[in-house]
C-alpha cells in the first residue's frame, strides 16, 4: 500500500503525515507531495518518499502517482482556482488508477450556502464522475483559523465581528489529520461522505473569554451589524473583495451554517475533539 498526501507542507498535510507514522503506517509506504520539496526536507529526513505535486502541472502529478493506491487531495488553497486544480488531480489519479481518492471537503459542500461550498461541490462532481471510489471528509472550520483575529482583539481589546450570537463548531486541525489517516488505513471508508466538526458550537462570547484566558488578557466581543462590519474594514485598508468575503463568511456563521455537530469527527478519530480553548491555547 502506498499513500500519496497532497499538501504536504502545509499545516494539515504535515499534520495527516504524522498521524500515519503515529498509526503504524511505514514511512516508505507515504509519498509527501509538495509543490517545493525542499519545503518538506524534514520528512524525508524521516524516510517519508517525497515528491513534487503541482495542482497546475500534469506532469509533476502523473509522476507523483505512479504506484500510489490511496490518494489524499488536500484542497488548494487559492480560491477561485479549486475547481480547476482539484480536476486535473483527480483526472491524474484516474490515469494513474487510484484505488481509493479521500478529498477535504466543506461542510454540506453539495447544498450549503456556505461562502466557501460552490468549488468543493464542483470538486465533489468531479470525483464522482471520475469513477475513483472515494471518500468525502466535509472538514468543517479549524480552530487555528482564530489566531490572527485572537492577536489583533488581543491588541485592541475586543474582538469586532458581524455573526451576531452564531456559533461555530470548530476542532484543531490535529484532529481533522487523525480523521484523515483513519480512513486512509482502515478499510469501510470507500463511498461514505463525513461532516466533521467539532462536538461543541461555540459563541463569540466563548472565544473571546478563550482569547482571554490564552494570551492572557482581557477581550470583550462586539458584535455590529455587515455594514458596520464592511466599514470598519474598508478603514483598516482592506480591498472589497476581501471585505465581502470576510463579511460573508460572517453572514454564513450568523445563519448558522459552521454550527452543525454531527459526532463524525470524534467517531473517527475515537476520542473527544480538542475544545476551543485548549487548542486555541495551543495554536497561540
Amino acid at each position: 500500500m502506498t499513500i500519496l498526501v497532497t499538501g504536504a507542507s502545509g499545516h494539515l498535510g504535515r499534520l495527516v503525515v504524522d498521524h500515519l507514522l503515529d498509526l503504524g503506517v511505514a514511512p516508505d509506504q507515504i509519498v509527501a507531495g509538495a509543490r517545493t520539496p525542499s519545503a518538506i526536507a524534514d520528512l524525508a529526513a524521516r524516510g517519508v518518499q517525497t515528491a513534487r505535486v503541482d495542482y497546475t502541472d500534469a506532469a509533476s502529478l502523473d509522476a507523483a502517482l505512479v504506484g500510489v493506491d490511496h490518494l489524499l487531495l488536500v484542497s488548494s488553497s487559492e480560491v477561485g482556482q479549486r475547481a480547476v486544480q482539484h480536476a486535473a488531480v483527480i483526472d491524474a489519479a484516474a490515469r494513474a488508477g487510484v484505488e481509493h481518492l479521500v478529498y477535504t471537503s466543506a461542510p454540506a459542500a453539495t447544498t450549503s450556502a456556505l461562502i466557501l461550498a460552490p468549488e468543493h461541490k464542483a470538486t465533489e462532481e468531479a470525483i464522482v464522475a471520475s469513477g475513483i471510489p472515494a471518500t468525502i471528509l466535509r472538514n468543517g472550520w479549524y480552530t487555528e483559523n482564530y489566531v490572527g483575529a485572537a492577536q489583533q482583539a488581543a491588541a485592541i481589546g475586543e474582538l469586532v465581528a458581524s455573526v451576531g450570537d452564531g456559533r461555530v463548531a470548530s476542532a484543531s486541525r490535529t484532529d481533522y489529520a487523525r480523521a484523515a489517516a483513519v480512513v486512509l488505513t482502515e478499510a469501510g471508508h470507500v463511498g461514505k461522505v463525513y461532516e466533521l466538526s467539532g462536538d461543541y458550537a461555540w459563541t463569540f462570547t466563548e472565544l473571546a473569554a478563550a482569547i482571554s484566558v490564552a494570551l492572557d488578557t482581557t477581550v470583550g466581543y462586539r458584535s455590529v451589524t455587515s455594514e458596520e462590519h464592511a466599514a470598519i474594514l474598508g478603514g483598516a485598508g482592506l480591498d472589497e473583495g476581501t471585505i465581502g468575503f470576510v463579511v460573508g463568511l460572517d453572514t454564513n456563521i450568523r445563519d448558522g451554517l459552521l454550527a452543525v455537530t454531527t459526532g463524525d469527527l470524534a467517531r473517527l478519530i475515537q476520542r473527544p475533539t480538542t475544545p476551543l480553548a485548549e487548542g486555541l491555547a495551543a495554536a497561540l
